[in-house]
């Protein structure tokens, strides 16, 4: 797989609203055993519907595995997103995978939502 392949892969895919769990997981374009010879990149994964970070982590490195990809999950927390105030912010930590760098985060966020205010803080659960 080439980097080409992995700019296919959204960088962010979150909820359009709402409180909710995330994780910043690294995609290699390559298998374990070859990770370090390939490409990688982070992608931000955020949903409602999670009861766990783990449960999204699973969900997005099971079908990235589909793929040919590998992952890793760099840490979680939580995004409050106030769509109608145009509003998104990234905080807290994940009790399984620690905190997330929530500024990678925030900088992939602000690419996909330009209008909107988006902050951080390591704060919070």
């Amino acid at each position: 797989m080439a980097a080409a392949d992995l700019a296919q892969i959204a960088d962010v895919d979150i909820d359009p609203d709402g409180v909710f769990k995330y994780v910043l997981i690294r995609v290699h374009s390559a298998p374990p055993s070859e990770a370090p010879a390939g490409e990688s990149k982070e992608i931000v994964r955020g949903y409602k519907w999670a009861e766990y970070h783990a449960d999204i982590y699973d969900k997005v490195s099971g079908e990235m595995q589909k793929k040919g990809y590998s992952c890793e999950c760099l840490g979680g927390g939580r995004i409050s997103h106030q769509s109608q105030d145009k509003k998104i912010h990234v905080y807290g930590y994940s009790m399984g995978y620690g905190r997330a760098q929530h500024s990678i985060s925030t900088d992939k966020i602000k690419a996909m939502y330009p209008d909107y205010e988006v902050t951080w803080a390591d704060d919070g659960y």
